[in-house]
């Protein structure tokens, strides 16, 4: 029998919160870091946020290659460092699920043997597979464990998906939330109109990965008719490689958008502009200018300059920084003190010392 999301899991996961997608912390040989990878996800806890997704694209898919195999051992490690932790507040578990369904399931089945409460279903490498036979893939992991739904965006390994196929995954049973990171306004429209049309729209938690949209994302309400009735969505929260860096400030940011929803959307127009920031200094950390190639060091550059990470190196030694980015990187710190934590990482490392 699948396992099931805890109620009081499930009602913290609707009411939205703030979900960082997990580096993979090495060292300059590129093997794992553990006391600095035990350090990030304390990072992530201090900061405030709701849950961590762990074995996603952030932290490598390479981890998964016969002679690294370091996938089983992330989990590990950050199970251990909540369970440690002892919080007094709902906090979520998240794998990130990859590969064909034999490899899907097993992940799903190692994540369920380290407290896991979800597995963000990547469909990325299926690149030769029709719609059903990934739909069948989905429907095979939810009767395992929990499903977090993932549009990834072409451009790192994704595929376009039609508005069928979201209609269809939106009634899968155990599908709880899906997150949309298309970075694309068409197909993120798709998205929400399916699930607004499928039977099970009350139950799926829609969360943005839009990380070049986040603010506007979180302020957005999609209204569609269905069957003669008016049906609303909005994105409730966030799972987002942009919240792995700085993140107490977007946590603080969070709270801010929150607030103004709460307060029928006063200050919305200022959050609005704040967002055009995030989405600058997204763009920093990202790389866009450069087809995304810099975006999982560019995570790591911030890291390191607050000392969280002792250094940018990946597993495939290919991964760098492009050419100019880390001056970018400067000019975003520089341009938006109030969007970045040094103080609080600062304070944070001295109670943390490895």
């Amino acid at each position: 029998m699948a396992q099931q999301l805890k109620p009081e899991l499930k009602q913290f996961l609707d009411a939205g919160t703030i979900i960082p997608a997990h580096p993979l912390a090495l060292t300059a040989e590129r093997r794992l870091d553990e006391a600095q990878q035990r350090l990030l996800t304390r990072y992530y806890m201090a900061a405030g946020t709701g849950g961590i997704a762990v074995g996603v694209h952030s932290t490598q898919f390479e981890i998964r290659d016969p002679g690294i195999n370091l996938y089983e051992i992330v989990l590990k490690l950050a199970a251990e460092e909540i369970d440690k932790a002892g919080l007094d507040r709902p906090f979520i578990k998240i794998a990130g699920i990859c590969g064909l369904t034999k490899q899907a399931v097993e992940e799903a089945q190692t994540a369920l043997k380290y407290g896991y409460d979800m597995g963000l279903l990547s469909m990325g490498g299926l690149q030769g597979w029709t719609e059903a036979q990934i739909l069948e893939r989905v429907k095979t992991v939810a009767a395992v464990m929990p499903v977090f739904g993932f549009y990834l965006q072409p451009s790192v390994g994704g595929r376009i998906f039609s508005y069928d196929f979201w209609l269809q995954f939106s009634e899968i049973e155990n599908v709880e939330a899906i997150k949309v990171a298309s970075f694309n306004r068409y197909q993120t429209l798709d998205v929400v109109r399916a699930i607004c049309n499928s039977s099970r729209s009350e139950k799926i938690a829609l969360y943005t990965g839009n990380d070049d949209n986040i603010v506007a994302d979180l302020l957005s309400t999609y209204r569609f008719e269905v069957n003669g009735v008016t049906v609303e969505k909005e994105f409730i929260g966030g799972l987002l490689g942009h919240w792995a860096v700085w993140t107490k400030a977007s946590v603080q940011l969070f709270e801010e958008v929150k607030a103004c929803k709460a307060n029928g959307y006063a200050n919305m127009a200022s959050l609005l502009s704040k967002g055009l920031q995030v989405t600058d200094m997204n763009a920093a950390i990202f790389d866009p200018a450069h087809a995304f190639h810099g975006c999982i060091p560019g995570i790591h550059e911030v890291l390191k300059r607050q000392g969280l990470l002792k250094g940018t190196w990946c597993l495939n030694p290919d991964e760098q920084l492009s050419d100019g980015q880390a001056d970018e990187i400067t000019r975003v710190c520089k341009a938006y003190p109030g969007l970045i934590d040094d103080e609080f990482v600062t304070d944070f490392l001295k109670l943390n010392k490895n």
